[in-house]
């Protein structure tokens, strides 16, 4: 039995900011010094190293659940199941719901009990839960979802990454330019086919790396200590995954039994563009090549940085032949791999 993707979906936000939007911003460093740059200076140098040209916010009105029923809606249409016999509903995000202009997560009830709910799912056996595992958090819960589909105990699951990190940015940390909002989703089915996922990989490294990425307070020192705020450790993270995610990939590949020469996609976490493109050069090496040209489709220009989103807004979007000179044919080898807060680090090796 295979778990095959037959439905996608994907919302992006509507609130367009550049990152000439920011040149009235007051930055400081961690410890509440001045940057040693104008901002003009600044936002040069931040669209030189992580590639982002602007980035979309949500509108006042909605939360991350919104945008995640959104995403599912357009993944059951596109799948044209009966979402009455979904068997789970797993949605991955990081921070809840957090209204605009509050400081207050909101995660009782779970998204997924809301998504589920505002989709009018009356079948009691389609059972909701969240997933927190950082930025890789929408992989996972592909990987959970093929576990439940493989122990018989479910044939079809919707999963989803939803975030609008817009509500937890420092806005006097230039950091904050990196994120974004979004939801993304997908209907995994059990199949006979041969597509589906061919092997996955996963890993939580904790011992030191715990607090790369972590909630702290406004780099402006006279800022309120007790509201909290997505902070990390740049430097840190871009080091510590250049050596990890693609040793991952590697891992998850071969034991997929394809070749590096079979894979026609990589699906990569949107968090960089830097980091990204020196992540696939370090994989492809692992190999003894270098990465063909358009293996590594980016919205990260556009769209910045969704965290849980990134993944599975991408895929619809190629799915869709939304991204020029991207497309998607049957029996493509492709793989979904991130790296984020925990630090968590995964990847899946899909057949489409």
């Amino acid at each position: 039995m295979n778990c095959k993707i037959t439905g996608t979906g994907s919302y992006i936000p509507n609130v367009v900011t550049k990152n000439a939007d920011f040149d009235q911003h007051e930055f400081f460093n961690i410890d509440g010094s001045s940057f040693p740059h104008d901002n003009e200076t600044t936002i040069k140098k931040f669209k030189a190293i992580t590639g982002i040209e602007e980035r979309r916010y949500l509108d006042e009105k909605l939360n991350t659940s919104d945008i995640a029923v959104i995403a599912s809606q357009k993944a059951i249409e596109s799948s044209g199941i009966d979402p009455e016999t979904l068997d789970y509903i797993i949605v991955a995000h990081n921070y809840g719901d957090v209204k605009s202009n509050s400081i207050q997560s909101d995660t009782v009830p779970s998204l997924a009990t809301r998504v589920k709910a505002h989709l009018r799912i009356k079948n009691p056996k389609c059972v909701g839960y969240d997933l927190l595992f950082g930025c890789p958090g929408w992989i996972e819960g592909m990987i959970q979802a093929q576990a439940f589909i493989k122990a018989g105990i479910a044939k079809k699951c919707l999963i989803i990454g939803a975030e609008a990190l817009s509500r937890v940015v420092d806005k006097h940390d230039r950091d904050s330019m990196i994120f974004s909002d979004g939801a993304g989703a997908v209907i995994l089915e059990a199949s006979e086919g041969e597509s589906g996922i061919l092997s996955h990989e996963s890993g939580t490294y904790s011992f030191q790396e715990s607090e790369y990425i972590y909630f702290g307070k406004s780099n402006q020192s006279t800022a309120s200590e007790n509201i909290r705020y997505i902070k990390m450790h740049g430097r840190k993270i871009y080091e510590f995954a250049l050596i990890n995610v693609p040793k991952a990939m590697k891992e998850c590949l071969e034991n997929s039994g394809k070749t590096i020469k079979d894979l026609k996609k990589v699906f990569i976490h949107q968090a960089n563009e830097k980091m990204d493109y020196a992540i696939i050069q370090r994989f492809y090496k692992l190999h003894g090549m270098t990465p063909p040209e358009g293996v590594m489709p980016m919205t990260i220009h556009e769209l910045g940085n969704s965290s849980v989103a990134t993944v599975p807004t991408l895929f619809d979007l190629v799915s869709r032949g939304k991204i020029k000179d991207q497309k998607l044919e049957k029996g493509d080898i492709v793989m979904f791999a991130s790296v984020g807060a925990g630090m968590n680090i995964n990847a899946i090796t899909y057949q489409i």
